[in-house]
């Protein structure tokens, strides 16, 4: 049985007082939670208090991105042990707009997949089609190539603890949704690759989260499908009674 998660991308919202303010919001609504994992992830000048406002309850702490090297002159970059230094537990790692706005690349996020293993961080693997992409029918071409590019090479174990969202760069932010059958669709697509790669058994541990404009109105019907294994939730997780609406999908 996979055990849920609904992690909350604050992408670039929030300043430290605000973040206080939601994250308590959570803790109070959703905090003792133990049946699913609640991961928070804010901007990088939040996740300190973040970490704090979040002590005592079980809510964990992600952040939106990292870079591959422990250290050194990388202007504006930061270093996966700096997260687990805040408290970080998971990272988002080749979210689309990475990948629009940043130059970010399969091969990229593989490296960055990679260093997240190996510094003790639990990465969330995006991936997902533009909608040039799925009207052209490419849509299991494109996530195919992600995954075998972008989350290969690790070993069983790590395998296992992978966390792949997928989100229809279509539907984020934009109001569309994937239907429940459209989302159950690509993720069962995402599992049978993700087999391929690692192993059957492995594959039926991979955690697969569906982003996309998911809110309190659609999040019950996304979740019940049965590849689906949680949410990668953006604009209804900055307010605490909507997304802790969302985390409380099936209670």
């Amino acid at each position: 049985m996979r055990k849920p998660i609904l992690a909350g991308n604050w992408k670039m919202y929030k300043n430290t007082q605000e973040a206080k303010a939601l994250v308590e919001g959570l803790a109070s609504r959703v905090g003792k939670l133990s049946d699913r994992e609640v991961v928070v992830c804010p901007p990088f000048t939040s996740l300190a208090i973040a970490a704090e406002s979040m002590k005592g309850s079980n809510l964990k702490l992600g952040a939106q991105n990292m870079y591959w090297e422990d250290k050194g002159a990388f202007t504006g970059e930061i270093a996966p042990g700096m997260l687990r230094d805040t408290g970080c537990t998971y990272v988002i790692i080749g979210h689309s707009e990475r990948r629009q706005y940043f130059g970010e690349t399969d091969a990229t996020v593989n490296k960055k997949m990679k260093k997240a293993f190996l510094s003790g961080l639990l990465p969330i693997v995006c991936i997902g089609e533009t909608l040039a992409e799925r009207e052209s029918s490419e849509t299991f071409t494109v996530l195919e190539r992600q995954i075998r590019e972008g989350a290969s090479g690790l070993s069983a174990e790590e395998a296992r603890k992978l966390v792949v969202a997928y989100e229809p760069v279509w539907a984020i932010g934009t109001g569309k949704t994937a239907t429940p059958q459209q989302a159950e669709e690509a993720h069962k697509f995402i599992r049978q690759k993700l087999a391929e790669i690692y192993a059957p058994a492995v594959a039926e541990e991979i955690r697969i989260l569906y982003g996309g404009s998911v809110k309190p109105e659609n999040s019950k019907e996304l979740m019940g499908q049965a590849d689906i294994d949680g949410a990668l939730v953006g604009g209804a997780s900055l307010e605490p009674e909507s997304f802790s609406k969302i985390v409380t999908f099936d209670l």
